[in-house]
């Protein structure tokens, strides 16, 4: 009888190592569970990128990291797919001027973020998703995205970007304040930070330091310049985050990741952007026979 108790036992264990779930963060994935976590992401990656960088006076340097590394661990447990470590090698010398600010060169940015889809990319995933969460590094990945045409990739690269809901921003609004300046560190980030990171955010210090936009540049007209952002927000913290909370933040999120869901799946399904990407690459080998 404990023999066959013994061997029930052993039985039940045994199936629960097999039936484990794959885990979906990269550093967590052993060698074996790797080979089958890409084929379970249907070749599917998420590299969630921030960046070290001030955000007023009240939340860490690495606000962006862990924003864009919550949507993407909150959307891979509804949809699985491999969610990249940390990345923080971005764009970010409009705050070379504050401490804690880590500002690697625009040549070092490109090649590391092409080294690692490359890499990515011949450890078999074939559908790489951005998730940014670093405002300065939209004009950077736009450029990146266009220039992954110039030479044949045996990958596709998608960049996410959510659209605003009204509906949930005005109810978050009502639920902490309205913030006529909520871009970096006002009251929609500092919420999301209570929601995803109570610990790290200091609320106290959020009007230690003003967030209004300075509109130093208010006298030119039909100019863009780099220094725009210092000229509007030098102490880089554009908004209030005084009134902000975790409810509100808690809502943002979730729409946010309804969407990265509804991406993901559409990504890994999609046969659209690698055949157009092929078709395009064969063309560009000799362009002289593309039909005119």
């Amino acid at each position: 009888m404990k023999r066959l108790l013994s061997f029930a036992v052993a039985m039940v264990f045994t199936n629960a190592v097999f039936t484990q779930e794959i885990p979906f963060r990269y550093e967590e994935l052993t060698t074996p569970d790797f080979v089958k976590a890409v084929e379970k992401s249907a070749k599917t990656c998420i590299i969630p990128i921030g960046v070290m960088e001030k955000h007023g006076s009240h939340l860490p340097l690495g606000t962006d990291l862990f924003l864009s590394r919550e949507y993407a661990l909150r959307a891979a447990e509804k949809e699985y797919t491999v969610v990249f470590p940390w990345y923080y090698f971005s764009q970010i010398n409009e705050a070379r001027h504050q401490p804690g600010t880590i500002a690697y060169s625009p040549e070092l940015i490109w090649k590391i973020l092409q080294e690692t889809l490359d890499e990515l990319n011949r450890n078999g995933f074939e559908k790489i998703i951005l998730v940014n969460g670093h405002g300065g590094n939209n004009a950077f990945l736009n450029y990146f995205g266009m220039a992954q045409l110039s030479e044949p990739r045996n990958y596709s690269l998608y960049w996410f970007r959510p659209e605003a809901n009204p509906e949930v921003e005005k109810k978050a609004a009502e639920m902490t304040m309205t913030d006529k300046y909520d871009s970096h560190g006002g009251n929609s980030e500092t919420s999301e930070m209570m929601a995803a990171q109570p610990k790290l955010v200091h609320q106290e210090r959020a009007g230690q330091q003003s967030g209004v936009d300075q509109r130093r540049m208010k006298e030119l007209q039909y100019i863009y310049t780099g220094i725009w952002w210092y000229a509007s927000y030098p102490n880089h913290y554009g908004g209030d985050g005084s009134k902000a909370g975790a409810g509100a933040g808690e809502m943002l999120i979730n729409e946010t990741v309804r969407q990265l869901v509804t991406m993901v799946q559409q990504v890994k399904a999609d046969k659209i952007v690698p055949e157009l990407q092929n078709q395009f690459f064969r063309e560009a080998e000799n362009p002289i026979k593309t039909k005119q």
